[in-house]
């Protein structure tokens, strides 16, 4: 599929945000690209992952004002380095992440990006089906009689995790084109959207202070201590976990990966109207993880787990809200691989094998190596919930902050002086601080615990 792209010329204005992009100055014909609301659903499915369980847990740590202030500045930013990289692909006409490292920082900077996007997505889908892998026995566990027992298949989340990769996982992965995803990305949203809707009707299930003796649909028996002093919002907390919380929201607001992909098959691609695109679906998502994270927080309080289902399966072990909501985030989440692999097998062929024609051989060899690779990770690492605690809170500060600055700075035209410029150098500033106090937080917490 070609691009329509708009090449900066001397002595002319930047771009023309409103007219279609160009390509050798000619419009070529063009088959009708994937519609505004596909576009809508596929970003919103990139964005949103289970990084929502973990935002009430944030909240807790920051309190609501400072909650709400990192959240606005978090989106903002994402938005913010998201116009920077369109722009950037308007004056270029190139139209994949690698290719702007390559433009900016010569090949070291194409495989560079090329490589921290493969890390992140191969880290972001494996932590995925590792979700999947231990929540989804439980999950069917507690739709049957508590009365049953036995070792059934069903209780295997191995062997579970292998039927949903190849039933599921990887027909969706093997479509050629991301537009071919927003159906099931529609699907996803509303399954967020439903999650975010019984976090709220629950809020008032569970009595605060939390019950002191409680019983889990598995047996496990628990203690809760609180007392009416815990049942007061906090409206800003500073701890040492607090440090936890910008990199969430970095992880929970990534999507850069995904953005030039979708602008390259929208129907009518301007900077413009895939900005739009950019805006309503951080959008709605900043609305859903808003409302999750307030209702989440409000619920359990200081006590809220750090994967916020986790606490509504203690309480409320048998409530059918809570039972289907657990099944629907496992499914949303489930969708959402497809849509990961994409860029992480994009930058695989792009940098093995350069701008070749598409091939199917290779299209299938690259989707089935890096889902193998994705699918053993997550079956035989016991806990990659620091590795990739790690791995996450480098990469996605490179691909959210670091990158879209630098890109700008050494491709653009436009004087230190002007807004993006200075924009774009704060937003590298910004993201090396957060990358580096993050990294150096999960290091320390990982030797402590240890």
């Amino acid at each position: 599929m070609q691009m329509y792209t708009t090449r900066a010329t001397p002595g002319t204005p930047t771009e023309n945000e409103t007219t279609p992009l160009l390509t050798n100055g000619s419009v070529p014909s063009r088959a009708k690209g994937a519609s505004f609301a596909s576009c809508v659903f596929n970003l919103m499915n990139a964005i949103m992952g289970s990084g929502i369980l973990g935002l009430a847990y944030a909240m807790a740590n920051t309190g609501i004002v400072g909650f709400c202030i990192l959240l606005i500045i978090v989106s903002s930013l994402a938005a913010y380095s998201i116009h920077l990289l369109l722009k950037l692909c308007d004056q270029t006409g190139i139209n994949s992440y690698e290719d702007l490292g390559g433009k900016a920082l010569q090949k070291p900077g194409k495989v560079l990006v090329g490589i921290t996007i493969i890390i992140q997505n191969i880290g972001a889908m494996s932590s995925y089906l590792f979700i999947l892998k231990s929540e989804l026995p439980a999950a069917i566990s507690s739709f049957l009689s508590p009365d049953s027992t036995g070792n059934a298949w069903y209780e295997d989340g191995r062997l579970l995790l292998i039927l949903v990769t190849l039933c599921i996982v990887l027909p969706l992965s093997m479509l050629p084109k991301i537009g071919f995803l927003g159906y099931t990305s529609s699907v996803a949203f509303f399954f967020m959207l439903y999650f975010a809707v019984v976090i709220v009707v629950k809020k008032w299930s569970i009595p605060c202070p939390l019950p002191h003796n409680v019983t889990t649909f598995s047996g496990a028996f628990q203690i809760s201590n609180s007392s009416d002093s815990e049942c007061t919002p906090k409206l800003f907390v500073i701890s040492s976990k607090s440090a936890y919380a910008i990199p969430t929201m970095a992880f929970s607001f990534l999507c850069h990966t995904a953005i030039l992909p979708i602008y390259c098959e929208l129907d009518r691609p301007t900077k413009t109207r895939m900005q739009n695109v950019t805006n309503v679906s951080i959008g709605l998502s900043f609305l859903v993880y808003l409302i999750s994270a307030v209702f989440g927080y409000l619920t359990f309080y200081s006590h809220v787990d750090s994967e916020l289902l986790l606490g509504y399966g203690t309480y409320l072990p048998r409530d059918i809200m809570v039972m289907t909501v657990r099944l629907a985030i496992m499914l949303s989440v489930l969708l959402t691989v497809p849509l990961i692999n994409f860029p992480a097998r994009k930058a695989a062929i792009l940098l093995l094998c350069g701008g070749r024609p598409f091939s199917w051989l290779i299209h299938i060899i690259s989707t089935l190596t890096i889902l193998g690779v994705v699918l053993l990770l997550a079956i035989f690492v016991p806990d990659i919930s620091n590795v990739f605690g790690i791995v996450g809170s480098t990469t996605s500060s490179c691909l959210l902050f670091v990158f879209p600055g630098i890109f700008y700075l050494k491709i653009s035209n436009q004087p230190l002086r002007s807004f993006d410029s200075i924009g774009a150098g704060f937003l590298v500033v910004f993201g090396l601080c957060v990358g580096l106090v993050s990294f150096v937080v999960i290091i320390l917490t990982w030797v402590q615990g240890s």
